[in-house]
């Protein structure tokens, strides 16, 4: 459930790489506690906004703040923990130790009967935190990444792809915790191809096509402008349309 407080703020920023055009003119406004969603095909530019979140880039044109605090390269803020779209946890860790390793670098530290709850409930079997995290499944390190990125207690979850590779009962349950750690105030920035579980997580989603903003709202604010009944219908209005403009 979000506030009035705006914890991450794009004002107008625009990205390029030399004169290609990453992404131009994207001004959002995310409150504490709302649970924001990115769409767009592939080359949207979703990618190069989460780097410039990061502060792995600067943006070419613009400003992007964190609770009040403008991103500069280099410069990652602690408010975030990120998932990134290809996840590989270090290999030689067993999934315990590698959650734990991620909660000490935010300042947490969690009992092994929390971790093993946690597990249970993302549908991942607590024994496999005890095993290498060589032996883990795509969709095993999937729930592991998960986890780790909740378990960091950071206020600000940013989220790519974070539905990639698990089976309908772990998407199930992951959607049931980024709900819940949503209304507990926290807040989550998440770019996602699978639009049905967009339009059934997100408060509001921002569509991003030919590198600019198409539409911001709430997902069911764009079905009824489009006259559409879900939301991947509702995206392909828009890139069909743009195809025949």
């Amino acid at each position: 459930m979000s506030n009035d407080q705006t914890i991450l703020e794009l004002k107008n920023v625009g990205i390029k790489y030399g004169d290609l055009v990453a992404v131009s003119s994207v001004d959002i406004e995310v409150k504490k506690g709302e649970f924001f969603g990115i769409i767009g095909v592939n080359g949207a530019g979703k990618t190069s906004l989460i780097k410039t979140i990061l502060g792995l880039r600067d943006a070419d044109e613009g400003v992007v703040s964190v609770m009040g605090q403008v991103v500069s390269q280099n410069k990652t803020s602690p408010h975030i923990a990120f998932l990134p779209e290809r996840f590989e946890p270090s290999w030689f860790l067993s999934g315990l130790e590698f959650l734990k390793f991620s909660a000490k670098t935010y300042g947490q530290k969690h009992s092994d009967e929390e971790y093993y709850k946690a597990a249970e409930d993302l549908a991942l079997d607590p024994k496999a935190l005890k095993r290498k995290v060589q032996t883990y499944s795509k969709g095993m390190r999937q729930k592991l990444g998960v986890l780790a990125t909740v378990m960091t207690e950071s206020e600000i979850l940013l989220l790519d792809e974070p539905m990639s590779g698990l089976d309908p009962v772990a998407r199930t349950r992951v959607k049931d915790l980024l709900l819940k750690v949503s209304k507990q105030g926290r807040t989550i920035f998440m770019c996602s191809h699978i639009l049905a579980d967009m339009d059934e997580v997100c408060d509001r989603i921002c569509l991003i096509h030919d590198q600019e903003m198409k539409f911001i709202g709430a997902p069911s604010a764009l079905r009824e402008q489009t006259k559409t009944q879900n939301l991947e219908r509702a995206f392909l209005h828009y890139v069909e349309n743009a195809r025949v403009a």
